[in-house]
C-alpha cells in the first residue's frame, strides 16, 4: 500500500489532533510540519515523529517529500495557506469551517479546480463509521422519509476578547466553530440546502455571535431545528425522526454510538477519530481523484453559503467580509 506522505501546516491543538490521527492509519505517515517559528516547528516534529520541519508555511507547500497537507491554522488564514498549498503541487486538507465565507471558498475551489490538484474540507464527523451508518439507514429507509432534525452544539467557556472564539478578526463566534457542525449534519440528512433560513442570535460585546437559534425549512416540508453556542453547554445530540423510525445520535460531532428505532448501536472509530478522514483522503489520492466522495466540494460551498446566509440575518460581518458594496 502506498503510502501518503503527510505535512501539517500549523501546530495548535487541532494540528496535534491530526498528527495522533495519523499514526492509526495504514496509508499515511507524517512526513513534515510547517510553522511561523522555527523552534516550534521543531518541537512538533520531534514529539509526533516528523522527519522534516520548516519554519514558513510557505516552506511546508513546496517540500517535495510531502504529497498532501493538512492546514490546521485558524479560520483567517485557510484561504491564503490553501491557495499557497495549491500552487506547490500539493493536495489539501483544510480544517473546518473551509473558509470565511463562501467567496473565499469558492476562489479556494476554482483554483484547485484549474491546477488540477486534490481539496477537501477537514469535516472530521463526516468520515466517522457511526456517521457513515448514519448515511446508510437514511439511504436504506429504515426510517422511512426524514421529515425532522434537531440538534445542537453548546459549551461554555470563559469570555477571552483577544481569544480565538471572541475576536470578529479571526472569525469568532460560536457558528463558524462549531454550528458548523449542526448545518453540514443537517445537510447531509436532507441531501441540500434549506429552501427558508429563519434564525435569532445573541451577539456579544466582542461584536460575534455567542449563542443563535436556526430553522431551516426544505422543499419537502422537512425541517431542522439547531443551536450553537459558546457561552452555553447544551447536549451535543442529532435526533432524526423519519416516516417509520428515528436515528438518535449522542455526542453526534465525534459519535460511536447510535439509538436506532430504540435500539443501540456500536461503532467506534479507529485511533482518536481523525484517523478516518486521513485515510480517505489517501484512498481518493490513489484513485486519482480530486475530492473525497464524503465532503463534496460543491456541498461544502453550498454549506458555506448558508453559513453566510444566517450571519447575514444577524448583522454580523468579519474584516475578512470587506465593505459593503
Amino acid at each position: 500500500m502506498k503510502r501518503t506522505r503527510w505535512g501539517i501546516l500549523g501546530t495548535g491543538t487541532i494540528a496535534t489532533k491530526f498528527a495522533l490521527g495519523l499514526r492509526a492509519a495504514d496509508n499515511a505517515e507524517l512526513r513534515a510540519v510547517g510553522s511561523r517559528s522555527e523552534a516550534t516547528a521543531e518541537a512538533f516534529a520531534r514529539e509526533h515523529g516528523a522527519a522534516r520541519a520548516h519554519a514558513s508555511y510557505e516552506a511546508l507547500a513546496i517540500d517535495p517529500e510531502v504529497d498532501a497537507i493538512y492546514i490546521a491554522t485558524p479560520h483567517v488564514l485557510h484561504r491564503e495557506n490553501t491557495l499557497s498549498c495549491i500552487a506547490g503541487g500539493k493536495a489539501v486538507l483544510c480544517e473546518k469551517p473551509f473558509a470565511m465565507n463562501a467567496s473565499e471558498g469558492e476562489e479556494m475551489v476554482a483554483a484547485a479546480r484549474s491546477a488540477g490538484t486534490f481539496l477537501c474540507e477537514a469535516m472530521w464527523t463526516r468520515f466517522l463509521p457511526a456517521t457513515r451508518r448514519v448515511q446508510e439507514l437514511i439511504n436504506t429507509g429504515v426510517i422511512g422519509e426524514p421529515r425532522q432534525l434537531e440538534c445542537d452544539f453548546g459549551f461554555r467557556t470563559e469570555l477571552d476578547p483577544r481569544g480565538r472564539l471572541f475576536d470578529p478578526a479571526l472569525g469568532g463566534g460560536a457558528l463558524l466553530d462549531v454550528g458548523i457542525y449542526c448545518v453540514a449534519y443537517a445537510r447531509m440528512v436532507f441531501g441540500g440546502a434549506p429552501a427558508e433560513v429563519h434564525s435569532s442570535a445573541h451577539i456579544g460585546e466582542t461584536g460575534v455571535d455567542e449563542q443563535s437559534a436556526y430553522l431551516f425549512r426544505y422543499d419537502s416540508g422537512a425541517l431542522a431545528r439547531m443551536s450553537s453556542a459558546t457561552r452555553t453547554e447544551t447536549a451535543h445530540r442529532a435526533t432524526i425522526w423519519g416516516t417509520e423510525g428515528s436515528i438518535e445520535v449522542p455526542h453526534f460531532w465525534q459519535a460511536q454510538e447510535l439509538l436506532v428505532n430504540g435500539e443501540r448501536e456500536r461503532h467506534p472509530y479507529e485511533g482518536n477519530g481523525y484517523t478516518h478522514e486521513a485515510v480517505a483522503v489517501g484512498e481518493a489520492l490513489a484513485t486519482g481523484a480530486r475530492e473525497c466522495a464524503e465532503v463534496p466540494l460543491d456541498e461544502t460551498l453550498e454549506i458555506a453559503r448558508t453559513l453566510d446566509q444566517l450571519r447575514a440575518q444577524w448583522g454580523l460581518r468579519y474584516p475578512a467580509d470587506g465593505v459593503d458594496s
